[in-house]
Parts: C-alpha cells; structure tokens; sequence
C-alpha cells in the first residue's frame, strides 16, 4: 500500500498532467475562439447567478408544488398517507434548517416543495374518499339536487344520494351525475326520487387519452347514466344542509338573469352573453361553439382573467369617477381605495355567480391582490401574484393541474405578465404633437393586441395539441378582430345590464350587448370558414407535453438571455411530439369498437359498436378530420353475422369475432383477434378479447420489428381510487391478461386470403 507522501506526489503529477493538457488544447484553439468561449462562460455564470438572485426563484415555488402533484398522478397505484406526509415535513423541516446555505437552500426548498405538492394531492385524494361504481346497474335513488346543466339536446343533473336500491349494485355512489329529458331538471336544492340506468365513469378512450373517471372522482361523483322515467318531487327525508341552500340561491339568481338575458337576446347571441355573466355556456349550439373554438374565441365562454379584468376595473372606473364628481367629499376620504374595495366585493360575487371555476379563481385571486395592494398602499407584484394564485388554487384543488383549463389558463397569463414585462419596442414621447401621441397610441394599441393574442396563442398550443388535437391558424386574426369589441363594447354593456336589472331598465344595454355579439359570431364563423382554419395534429405523449410546458416555463421566468435556451427546448419537444409513432389498432374499452390503419395510413373503422364517441376520439387522435359517419371510413372492411375483418398496411389481417363460430377461422388467418366474448385458449394470433379488455381498459397495438407492441388505458396492475377493478376473476385474467403474438407468415396469410 502507497504512503501519504507518495499518494500526495501522485496527486501533483496528476494536476501537472491535467494542466498541461488544458495548456495544449488552449493552444490547438484559436485566439479569438478561445477568447470567445472564456467571453460566453463568463456571460453564462454572470447569468447563472443573476437568475438565483434573492426573490428569482420564489416563481418556480408552484413550478415545483405542481411536479409534486404530476408525480402522484403518474404512480401507478395510491400512495400511502403515512408515507406522503412524513416525507414531506421531514423536507420541508430540511429547507427550514438549511436556509444559510447559499446552494443548499434553493434546492432543498424545491424538493420541500415537490414533496409537498405530492403530500397535498394524497391528502385530497384520502378526504374525499367515495364510493365509486363497478357495473352498470339499473336502480331507484333519491336526493338532494346539487346542480343542474342545460344542454343542446338534453339537461344534466347532479344528485346528492340519499338512497339507493337495484340488483347487481356493487356500490353505492355518494353522488350520481344523470342526463335527463329537455326541460325537466328541478331546481337545485329540490329533493328527488326517480329510476335510473348508471354505468361506471368514463375510462380513457385511448391509452394516453383524458381520464373522464379521474375528473369526475375529484369532482366526488360515483357514477353516470340517464333518468328513467318521470322525476318525483318529494319531501326530504333530511333537512338541506347550509351549503345545498346557499347553492339552490345561487342558481336561482343565476337561472333569473338568464331567463332574463335570454328573453332579451334570443338565439346563440343570448346563449353566449348568459355564457359570459352567469358561467352558463351549455345551451350554446354545436355550428356556434365548433366555431368559437377552430377560431381561438373559446376563451370568450370561459369566464376567466379577462373577465374579471373588465368587470372589477368597470366598477373601479365608476366608483372613483362618481366620487370624484364631488370635490369636497374626493379631498377628504380615501375615494380610490373604497372603488378597489368595492370592485373586489364585485370581483368576488361575479366569481361565485359564474361557478367558481379553476381559471375565474386564478383570476379572482390575482385581482385580488392587485385590489388589496391599492387598499393597503401597496404596489402589487405580478409574477408574485401568478405564483400566489398558482399555489392558492393547487393547494385547495391539486386535480386542477392535470385539467386543461388550468394548464391554458396560467400558460396564457404568465405568457402575457412575461410579455408586456417586456414591453413594447417604442414608447410615446411626450414632446410630440398632441396629433402624433394619439395616432402612436392608436397603432400602439393594435400592435399591442396583436402582441398578446400571438403570445397567448403560443403558450397555450402545447396544451391545445395535446388535448383537443388542433390549432388554430388563423386565431391572431379572429382575436384582433373580436376582442376590442369584446372588451370596450360587449362586457360594459353586460356589466351595465346586471346592474340596472333590478330597476328594470336592462333591456337596451342587452340588446346593445347582442349587437356586438353578433359581430363576435360573425368573425368566429368567417374564420372557421377560411381554407385551412383547422389545423389538426396527432396524439402524443406527456412526455413532449412535460418539455414543452418547461420551454415554457424557461422562457418566461427567465430575465436573462438564458432564456432563449426555452426556445431550443420547445423545438426539441415539438420534434419528439411529431415523430410520436401511431397506433395501427385501436379496441375501445367495452371491446365493441376497433379500428384499425388501413393501407392508405388512414384509420378504417372494423367495427362500430354504436360507439361514435370513441371513434371520434380516436380520428381526432390520429389528425383525421373525418367524422364517424363518414362511409369511407368502412372501406376495406368485409363482415358478415360472425364479425369483420381488415386488412393492415404491412398485409396482415385484423378480425373482429362477434360469434362464437368465427374464432376457428379468424384464430387461424388473422394476426389480430378482437372480440366482446371469450376466446378459445389455443387461439394463434394476438388476442384481445373479454378478459382482456376488462382488465386493462382501450388497447392501442403497435407493429415493430419483434411483434405487436400493445398498451393499455388501464394497465391491470393500475390501481387507483377512480380506476375500479372489473375484472371477470383473477383466474380468467391470468390466462389471457397479456395478448399474445402469434401471428402467421405472409404466406400463410395470403394462402389463407
């Protein structure tokens, strides 16, 4: 064994070895490159330590809280209560310990923070423990009314169960979410017995897809499914609790101004402005709605920051210009301060009338501040107001992040913050004309709009990609031509028109409000109408979303040119968002539906099932703009009474076996069985039938050079409280759980052919 001394000569020949190594490649490089390089490491820690200045990362707080609550739903089972919390204080009591360490402290306040935003969402999750249905069954209940929805062609009611009866009932759901004839739902607050079919919560209708079951598990709803029959109106077997009379009052004010809205502005126009007011936006027509949203309008309907923009700062402007008509009382009494008090009291009124949705709290809390700032004489923050209002709606409700609302609505506002942090390229100068400032201010304005609408747009088109499967191309177009109306004309005439209507001289300013309404439809139809105004993109992963959402989150957080490295970021995750491989089958997760990719890349419909949702889910996934009716959709598709069969692009068959007798055939030809029944043990293909898709949800098949590469909604060994078991045994699940490939030569399969 060497001795220090030598260790210690070991060390220094060492040193000596690295230094003249560097010394001779500072002398293969150029002067002026190595000069640069030195110049742009230099720039890049000055930068460094500019971003970790005191106050730079109080921003990435929710950042961090929010990759806590991805990180729980990712898990592929519940995490453990005991487990979550505990690690979560212990890091946070690390953050704590380690604030005088200039390194050490930022990075143990992130994990604090990420922990804590994984604690959070286990502890929701734990609270709100419910009940949630397995099978469908046929039942008698009764309850409460929670709220009720209209709709085009149906109404929608949620129901408090009070009690519940029916054969096969392996739960008994705490809350039911029924759809009910035209024109039928009570009124919230009333107490109703009816018999309904319930089916379990919507499944993801692909791998990957948006989990209906999750939302509506946060939402604390067990089951879905229609009236049967006529809906009694009984006495309560209870009183209604404090809350179900606060809610029945706030619907039936919202229900009066929209009767109200409606009988003075019929049609989508009335639909639309009820939509902006009271948070009602169901009764819209599809032409209409298809439109606001191809166009980039949708975010009209969504009660949200701009709303509460223009309805608090109307009611500031009001307030303060009506007091300050009286000089005497203006001098002497804080007038500017009693119009933010009253404007946040408005603030917090049209929230709670609209429905108190995840994107008019963010907005309601970042008003508020900026309004208590006034009161209090103190300016207001606006990054710190978006992380305050992050963290505000992720702690009360940590499910918000995995909903588009919420990921559009803070990609949209910091978007903007960061921007017109930014500012304009010029300024007004005030030595200019009185003539010159205005037509500066004129085309500032323009310039301005047209600014925010491409930076919200941009922001938010991850988010629109990845859920919805569409941009909008000509959105910049629609927002400049709508929204100055939208702003300056439609919301003061409807912000006017609530608060004469107890006086009952409403009906100009809503007729007013319909004008300029129809200027909004107008613009929304002309620009859906344009050549290309849809432009659909295919499914992908979250991965792509996750890179994108941090290209995002770098290039507005960031004050120095080290956020331009979220631009590089963004085109990486753009790139891997389009070379996303397709699916070449597609089995819905009630195994009636399948689709499969044709010869001409497109997807062919094997069969139906009367699933038109899942299908045109799945055309949406895949950029096809077809609809499911479209009849070319069953080209290349032979069936008879025992099923269906297609063929792939590579040549191999796909088969639907809808009889027992077809599994002989179809097992021995085809590389893909699908089936609703039971498949024969010995079958030679890759199987998907009963026992399968109940077990793991919609399948999506993906052919590779070793085979079918498959993927499912709801792998088997996913356990989570909105994910149920429906599983036959776990016998039969065991024997066909995993599809296996066997699939023929392509000799075999043209012999057979």
């Amino acid at each position: 064994m060497a001795g220090p001394d030598q260790t210690r000569s070991r060390a220094k020949a060492w040193a000596a070895g690295v230094g003249a190594t560097r010394r001779r490649a500072r002398l293969l490089l150029p002067e002026g490159l190595a000069q640069a390089i030195r110049r742009l490491r230099a720039s890049i820690e000055r930068w460094a330590l500019a971003e970790v200045a005191p106050g730079r990362l109080v921003p990435w707080l929710p950042v961090a809280f929010g990759t806590g609550v991805v990180l729980y739903f990712a898990a592929d089972h519940e995490p453990a209560l005991w487990a979550a919390v505990p690690l979560a204080l212990a890091a946070i009591a690390i953050a704590y310990f380690a604030q005088q360490r200039p390194f050490g402290f930022p990075l143990a306040l992130a994990v604090a923070a990420l922990a804590a935003g994984f604690a959070a969402a286990t502890i929701k999750t734990a609270r709100i423990q419910h009940p949630v249905l397995s099978h469908p069954a046929t039942v008698s209940l009764s309850g409460f009314v929670e709220k009720r929805e209209e709709r085009e062609r149906s109404d929608r009611i949620t129901i408090r169960v009070a009690e519940i009866q029916g054969r096969r009932l392996d739960a008994a759901p705490a809350r039911v979410r029924l759809a009910v004839k035209k024109g039928t739902a009570p009124l919230v607050g009333s107490f109703v017995a009816l018999k309904a079919r319930l089916t379990p919560p919507l499944s993801p209708l692909r791998p990957g897809g948006y989990d209906f079951a999750r939302d509506m598990y946060f939402q604390q709803i067990g089951a879905s499914g229609y009236a049967l029959g006529a809906i009694k109106i009984v006495p309560p077997a209870e009183a209604p609790g404090l809350w179900l009379r606060y809610a029945s009052f706030l619907d039936s004010l919202r229900e009066s101004i929209d009767r109200r809205i409606r009988a003075a502005i019929p049609g989508d126009e009335g639909s639309i402005a009820s939509a902006v007011i009271t948070g009602k936006r169901d009764a819209i027509s599809v032409p209409v709605n298809d439109a606001m949203y191809v166009s980039s309008l949708a975010h009209v309907l969504s009660i949200s920051g701009f709303h509460m923009a223009v309805v608090a700062g109307v009611v500031f402007f009001f307030i303060r210009a009506g007091f300050a008509l009286i000089p005497s009382f203006a001098s002497r009494y804080p007038i500017k301060k009693w119009a933010a008090l009253a404007a946040f009291v408005t603030a917090l009124f049209y929230l709670l009338l609209s429905g108190n949705e995840v994107a008019t709290q963010r907005s309601f809390i970042m008003i508020g501040i900026v309004l208590i700032g006034v009161m209090l004489d103190r300016p207001a923050l606006t990054f710190r107001t978006i992380t305050v209002a992050a963290l505000g709606v992720l702690m009360f409700a940590p499910e918000a992040v995995m909903h588009p609302s919420f990921q559009m609505s803070f990609a949209a506002t910091l978007a903007l913050i960061a921007g017109y942090q930014r500012g304009l390229p010029w300024h007004a100068d005030a030595d200019t004309s009185f003539g010159a400032r205005v037509a500066i201010w004129g085309v500032r304005e323009i310039v301005g709009l047209i600014l925010a609408s491409l930076v919200a747009g941009l922001a938010t088109t991850p988010y629109a990609a990845y859920h919805f499967h569409r941009l909008a191309p000509y959105g910049m177009i629609a927002n400049l031509l709508a929204m100055p109306v939208v702003s300056g004309f439609i919301m003061p005439m409807g912000i006017i028109g609530v608060l004469t209507m107890p006086f009952g001289f409403d009906g100009p300013f809503w007729h007013l409000m319909g004008l300029g309404l129809e200027w909004m439809i107008f613009i929304a139809q002309w620009v859906a109408g344009l050549p290309g105004a849809v432009g659909h993109i295919h499914a992908f992963g979250t991965g792509p979303l996750l890179l994108g959402t941090l290209g995002v989150l770098l290039i507005c957080l960031l004050r120095t040119p080290l956020r331009w490295t979220g631009a590089a970021v963004g085109v990486a995750a753009c790139a891997w968002a389009l070379a996303t491989n397709q699916p070449d089958v597609l089995v819905a997760a009630d195994g009636q539906a399948a689709a499969f990719r044709a010869g001409d890349g497109r997807l062919a419909v094997l069969h139906s099932g009367r699933d038109a949702f899942a299908i045109k889910e799945w055309l949406a996934a895949d950029a096809d703009p077809r609809t499911p009716k479209d009849k070319s959709l069953a080209e290349g598709v032979r069936c008879d009474e025992a099923g269906c069969v297609g063929q792939l692009a590579s040549g191999r068959l796909v088969a639907m076996a809808l009889s027992a007798e077809a599994f002989e055939d179809d097992c021995t030809h085809a590389a893909v069985v699908i089936s609703p029944r039971e498949a024969p043990p010995k079958c030679a293909a890759t199987v998907i039938d009963r026992d399968v898709w109940r077990a793991n949800g919609a399948i999506a098949l993906r052919w590779t050079d070793n085979g079918f590469q498959w993927s499912a909604a709801r792998p088997a060994d996913y356990e989570r409280p909105w994910a149920q078991d429906t599983r036959v045994s776990g016998a039969s699940v065991q024997k066909t759980a995993s599809p296996r490939d066997a699939t023929p030569k392509p000799d075999e399969l043209e012999a057979g052919d």
